[in-house]
């Protein structure tokens, strides 16, 4: 298939330089190399949203990656060599994700983000072929059985099982109720609604789907049949808006019923919406990435890096996703540095050796060993909260439900 191939606008290429370069620098270790690495620099790459619907998300993932690779940098980078990130925008367009790809795979090392299920899905073939690290934007399951993806933290289903247990445990549902999950077909929200059945088994719970399009604007059918059929908590497993959505109509209809959200579903915009007071006062976030305001080192430490970097703009828990990444990915790059081999195969090597790899909180322990296993079983569980930098408090601190664990086990 043809292919345009389009030149890199400069000014999208985010170099972060590094500081106190000159006389008496230390030599540089001697490595194998491969794409995208030369002498001095390592490049790495991002294919995201940056004009369509996931701008918003996309563009402050960017601010995370670029505190973590200016901290890389300002200590000496990788091997004596600047990380620098390219950057092509596919506007949420598998066409032009295609194009954008092709374009930019022989000039990166790795792909630090891939957006978007389906240009994911169109892209996937040629990574394997290529043998390109990815970290994807997103944590379905389906992603873990390729070993050149890095997902970093659990994965959808395991989330909604570990939102359900901090409900059950709260007293907001007990055995025998109906839970409602509404989510968007496609390898997000049927991920995640594996989680709600499987909960449904171990428990003696009814879960009553609701399955949508990721178009769908209109969720009154929904949540009205929801409501009809009694449900104690609905889990949301859908975008922003449609989250903004559900929890309008159902504040419309004055029910005051709990929705817990997957955390793609949750935005700081929704606290700014007509349905923010609703949002705000029924919304809970499951996620493995740490909100803005965690407590530990981690995240602590992001918020002190976008304060002294950002002082204007508003923080997210993108924020803490897009620096942990980062964190993750670059952590693999040292290692593949410290072994002498920079190429992509290199790379993989020192990807499948990282275990036990600790992110002060920014999310659970991280192990990439064993392919076709998350590399985290721990969530967050938040709650929105408008006075809150980032719009999320935490209610409970990193955990693993027990039903996670047996799922697990009887995936041995």
């Amino acid at each position: 298939m043809p292919f345009r191939r389009r030149a890199l606008p400069t000014a999208l290429a985010l170099v972060v330089l590094v500081a106190g370069c000159g006389a008496g620098e230390p030599e540089k270790p001697q490595v194998k190399t491969g794409p995208g690495v030369t002498a001095d620099t390592i490049s790495l790459g991002i294919l995201t949203d940056m004009t369509g619907p996931f701008k918003a998300s996309a563009m402050t993932r960017m601010k995370g990656y670029e505190l973590y690779l200016k901290q890389v940098n300002d200590r000496g980078g990788i091997c004596g060599r600047k990380v620098e990130l390219k950057l092509k925008d596919h506007a949420y367009d598998v066409q032009k994700a295609l194009d954008a790809y092709f374009d930019l795979e022989p000039q990166v090392l790795g792909l630090l983000e891939l957006a978007g299920t389906p240009m994911t899905a169109a892209i996937e073939p040629d990574i394997m072929q290529t043998r390109t690290l990815t970290a994807p934007a997103s944590w379905a399951a389906s992603l873990l059985g390729n070993p050149h993806m890095m997902i970093v933290g659990t994965t959808y289903d395991l989330d909604v099982i570990n939102g359900l247990d901090h409900y059950k445990r709260r007293g907001v549902i007990k055995e025998g109720d109906t839970i409602g999950h509404v989510y968007v077909t496609g390898s997000y929200g049927d991920n995640a609604v594996e989680g709600s059945r499987f909960v449904g088994q171990q428990w003696n719970m009814k879960i009553a789907e609701q399955p949508i399009d990721e178009t769908r604007a209109d969720l009154t059918q929904q949540i009205a049949s929801l409501k009809a059929q009694g449900a104690k908590a609905i889990v949301l497993s859908t975008a922003p808006a449609q989250t903004a959505a559900a929890v309008g109509v159902a504040a419309a209809m004055k029910w005051d019923v709990p929705f817990m959200v997957n955390v793609v579903g949750y935005d700081p915009a929704l606290l700014e919406s007509p349905v923010a007071a609703a949002v705000e006062k029924q919304v809970s976030v499951v996620t493995s990435v740490a909100p803005f305001t965690g407590t530990q080192a981690g995240p602590r430490a992001v918020a002190a890096a976008f304060s002294k970097n950002y002082p204007n703009d508003k923080p997210a828990l993108y924020v803490d996703h897009g620096y942990t990444v980062a964190k993750v990915f670059l952590s693999v790059v040292e290692k593949a540095c410290k072994n002498g081999d920079l190429t992509r195969d290199g790379v993989l090597k020192a990807f499948h050796d990282t275990n036990g790899l600790d992110t002060q909180g920014l999310t659970g322990t991280l192990h990439y060993s064993l392919v076709g296993r998350p590399s985290s079983t721990q969530s967050y569980i938040t709650k929105v909260d408008k006075s809150a930098p980032g719009g999320l408090t935490t209610v409970e601190e990193l955990f693993e439900s027990e039903l996670v664990k047996a799922k697990g086990t009887r995936a041995k």
